[in-house]
């Protein structure tokens, strides 16, 4: 392959380049952000009293979008708080879907990477550098993710602070036939590890294996059905396979990872076959942990 030798650019400072420019790159092909398969969904985006939303990014697959705003040059404080208030904008207007605010800015000092990862642990908020780089006449961008999502814990690192209960209270709570289902699915799964048991929580049934919390299924037993929760990667074909068996699908938590799927009596030998391929494959992802 021929060398060639990129120099950097500032855009701030360029005599043709400006943010439009960065705009339009971004709306061609919104995947060069690194935030994984994302569409166009708006931009310039008018906000009531607020200004205009650069760009609006919506996940391909699930229910997130993503409030982007570009500064040429280094970050300030009126750009992450202009950040912040669209995204606060959107999230109350659009309540049906997950949102992330995303800075894009040229150079995010130390200073402010401090301040942005302070906001962080209360706001969903990605900061995203940008490197515009040159050679022979071509140009080119660089987008490198400094401050990304604050991994939530999962259902089983939270363990310590549900407070146990027994199978005497899901049957009350549920009933007696909807908790066996739960015995009924826990059986599917101990084709995979014979040492899997149930736990019982407050607020749902999970698994331990060696009395270790390991839920990549859990059971909220009702009156007269079961939610049955199982830990699976959200997507198109998998959502297409899971309808056309028949499950009852109620929705999807993307929070926490689960397809959530009601189950009535007897819905379980009726769905034996994609039951048992759910539970395996939820098995194998959650082996990876």
């Amino acid at each position: 392959m021929e060398f060639a030798k990129f120099e950097p650019v500032s855009i701030h400072n360029h005599p043709e380049l400006n943010e439009r420019w960065v705009q339009d790159r971004i709306a061609e092909d919104p995947s060069i952000l690194g935030l994984g398969d994302v569409v166009l969904k708006d931009r310039e985006r008018i906000q009531p009293k607020a200004g205009r939303l650069d760009l609006l990014l919506q996940d391909a697959e699930a229910s997130r979008r993503y409030e982007v705003e570009i500064q040429l040059g280094a970050t300030d404080e009126s750009h992450i708080i202009r950040t912040i208030e669209y995204w606060d904008i959107e999230r109350k207007r659009y309540p049906q879907y997950e949102h992330t605010a995303v800075i894009v800015a040229e150079d995010i000092t130390s200073r402010f990477l401090n301040v942005i990862n302070l906001f962080n642990g209360m706001i969903p908020l990605i900061a995203i550098q940008m490197r515009a780089l040159q050679s022979g006449g071509k140009i080119g961008l660089i987008f490198t993710t400094v401050v990304d999502l604050l991994s939530l814990g999962l259902v089983d690192e939270d363990e310590e602070g549900q407070e146990p209960t027994d199978r005497a209270y899901w049957e009350s709570r549920g009933s007696k036939k909807t908790v066996a289902m739960a015995d009924q699915l826990l059986g599917m799964a101990k084709q995979h590890d014979s040492t899997l048991e149930l736990k019982y929580n407050k607020f749902y049934i999970g698994l331990a294996r060696n009395g270790q919390p390991w839920n990549f299924m859990i059971f909220r037993p009702k009156k007269e059905f079961i939610r049955f929760e199982v830990r699976l990667k959200n997507a198109a074909e998998t959502q297409r396979r899971l309808e056309s068996a028949g499950l009852d699908i109620m929705d999807y938590d993307s929070r926490w990872g689960y397809y959530r799927i009601r189950l009535q009596p007897g819905d379980i030998d009726k769905h034996k076959d994609i039951l048992t391929e759910v539970i395996a494959e939820a098995y194998a992802a959650g082996g990876q942990k």
